[in-house]
Parts: C-alpha cells; sequence; structure tokens
C-alpha cells in the first residue's frame, strides 16, 4: 500500500521555494499548525529537511512529535553529524516516545563540512562511512551488547535502551535513502530499507529501479527487499488550465529573480534532473523541466502540473513501477497540504 508524506520546510530564511515571507515562518506555532494539518487532511507525515545552517531536524521532529498524535516526522539527519551509537540512542527514545512514529531519511551530499568539525573525504570514504552507519544503527536498534569494527566506526558491547518495539510489519524505524551515483546506488541496494528518487521520468525510474534491484541480487542483499519511494513538487489547481497557466506564471517569477551566472553545485542525482530540460520543457504528460533552469533544485527542479486527476493518474503511473512511498509538495505550503489533501489523496486513495 502506497504512503503519503509531506515537507516541512525547517529553515530558518522564510520565503522557501515561494512560500509565504512571515516573520514567525519556523516558530513551533507555525510549524505545528503545518503537523497538525497534515493529520487533518490525511497525510502520513512529513520529511523535515536536514543542512548546516538549520534549524537542528531532530529538535524540530522532537517538538511537533509532541504536539500531534499521529503525525510521522522524516527526519533527515547526516552520518557526519553523529556517532552512530548516540544516534541510535536518541532515534529509539524518540521512537519510544511517540509510540513507533518515527523515519528516518539518511543524507549523504556534501555540506559545510568545516563548519561542525568533519574532515573533507572522497566519495568512496563518504559512503563507505554511510554504508557502515546505516549497518551499525541498524544492529544497534535489533540487538544487544554489540561490537562493531569498522573503517570509520568502532563500538564495544553497546546496547541501546529503551528499545526499538520490534513487529513483523516494523522492526525499526524505517531508513530513507537517496543518491544516484554508483557508489550509492551500491549503499541503497544492500543497506537502505527505502531509495527515495528525485522527480524523473518514468522510463528514468524504472531503468533505476531495475538496476537497483538487480543490484541488490548480486551483491547479495540479506535485508527485506528494497522499497522505493518519490520525492516531488505537486503543483495542482482546479483544471489543466489553471494549473499550467499558474505554473508558467510561478516560473516566470522565478526567472526574474533567478542569476543565469550563478554557479550550482551539483550532485549526480541533481544533475540528472537538470539535464532534463535539454529534452523538452514537459516529458511524460506533465512532468514540467523548467523550474530547474531558473533556480528550481531538488524536489522544485521538476514539476507534476494539473489538476488533481492529472497528478493523480501521473503518480499512479509511477506507483505502477513499484514506487510505494510518495513524499510531494509545492507552496504555499500550509494551503497546498489542504488543497492537496482534499483534492489529490481521495483520488489516490480511491
Amino acid at each position: 500500500m502506497a504512503e503519503y508524506l509531506w515537507y516541512i520546510p525547517n529553515q530558518v530564511t522564510s520565503g522557501h521555494r515561494g512560500d509565504a515571507v512571515t516573520a514567525d515562518h519556523n516558530s513551533l506555532e507555525t510549524l505545528t499548525v503545518q503537523a497538525k494539518a497534515l493529520e487533518e487532511h490525511g497525510w502520513r507525515g512529513a520529511l523535515i529537511g536536514t543542512g548546516w545552517g538549520r534549524p537542528d531536524t531532530f529538535t524540530v521532529a522532537t517538538a511537533l512529535a509532541a504536539r500531534t498524535t499521529t503525525f510521522e516526522p522524516l527526519v533527515a539527519i547526516r552520518p557526519g553529524y553523529w556517532q552512530p551509537a548516540h544516534f541510535a540512542s536518541a532515534a529509539a527514545s524518540l521512537d519510544h516516545l511517540t509510540g513507533g512514529r518515527l523515519r528516518i531519511n539518511i543524507v549523504s551530499g556534501k555540506d559545510d563540512l568545516a563548519a561542525y568539525g568533519a574532515a573533507e573525504e572522497d566519495q568512496s570514504d563518504r559512503y563507505g562511512r554511510t554504508r557502515e552507519f546505516l549497518q551499525l544503527v541498524r544492529r544497534l536498534w535489533t540487538e544487544e551488547d554489540v561490537t562493531y569494527r569498522g573503517d570509520h566506526y568502532q563500538v564495544t558491547g553497546s546496547t541501546v535502551t529503551p528499545r526499538i518495539e520490534v513487529s513483523e510489519a516494523r522492526p525499526h524505524p524505517k531508513l530513507y535513502f537517496g543518491g544516484a551515483s554508483a557508489a550509492a546506488e551500491r549503499v541503497a541496494a544492500t543497506e537502505a530499507d527505502v531509495q527515495l528518487f528525485w522527480g524523473e521520468p518514468l522510463a528514468g525510474v524504472r531503468e533505476r529501479i531495475e538496476r537497483l534491484r538487480a543490484l541488490s541480487d548480486d551483491l547479495g542483499r540479506t535485508l527485506a527487499p528494497l522499497e522505493f519511494g518519490l520525492r516531488i513538487t505537486t503543483f495542482v489547481r482546479d483544471t489543466t488550465e489553471q494549473a499550467w497557466a499558474e505554473a508558467e506564471a510561478k516560473v516566470a517569477d522565478m526567472a526574474k529573480e533567478h542569476d543565469p551566472g550563478a554557479r550550482r553545485r551539483a550532485a549526480v542525482g541533481q544533475q540528472r534532473l537538470l539535464d532534463l530540460a535539454a529534452r523538452g520543457e514537459v516529458l511524460d504528460d506533465n512532468l514540467y523541466t523548467t523550474p530547474g533552469t531558473v533556480g528550481g533544485g531538488g524536489a522544485g527542479t521538476t514539476w507534476l502540473v494539473g489538476s488533481a486527476e492529472d497528478v493523480a493518474k501521473a503518480l499512479r503511473r509511477y506507483q505502477d513501477l513499484g514506487i510505494t512511498h510518495f513524499v510531494l509538495s509545492d507552496t504555499p505550503y500550509l494551503p497546498e497540504i489542504r488543497r492537496q489533501g482534499a483534492q489529490l489523496l481521495p483520488l489516490l486513495r480511491g
């Protein structure tokens, strides 16, 4: 069964991707209103982003979980910020306090390493560290008296308390992971629970799913089969014509603020999205690539545009490929939580 989550911006500076500019945009009250709106409108939870120079994601997630009852935070964390035993303990505690509502998104992309005291690493070291982090955290959640000796992490006789409440359907919080490089895909194929994709065309997602499944077999994956997710902007309006008119107007406004000479450091997955614009402004039926040419990045690089029926049809096609986790969003965030919860989710679940 497919699961539908949203995105909570978690930004110091207001106006993220066109969201309303307000002085209290990242206050506990504002973010709580969004989390409660997600509960009220049928969303499972929300991804909370991470990065140096943003509010601490784990702290934000803990505060929101305390003020909600069903909201499931998908907490993005970087292994370089945490030692795995420390993280495993903190996460197990939050999972215990929330009755098993925690999800984790492991982010391995480069960040301001010097700012938080980490050393620069080449790609093989970075993903080697991530592989060990995932291995060790999972063992700490599911075993007692863990001893582990890796190239990057070591623990001796480590037992996390309180324990994760284990069930057949959920042995521990799901570990989401992103990345499109060969090194990232090898980690996902063996260690992740869910591989997240950006908004690529259907053919590209199909090819990556097939490759990751083959890699899982080739590398001897011992975990449950890898699941797949999609993180994308969904631009929904009452009619197809209204959606495209407003999407094009929004892109035109973005273009006025965009510096075409600005250099963008792009990871492999991000570069795949940026390259899509050379293939056309609209791919498949309604995947809009132009936002990426005027400064849109990450999940805002490509948009699924249309009526609720158009967008639901497009998302069902991804589901037919094997996508079972959807992390959607558009701005302004709060009105779109309500609009898409009322118009889009019933069609996806119908």
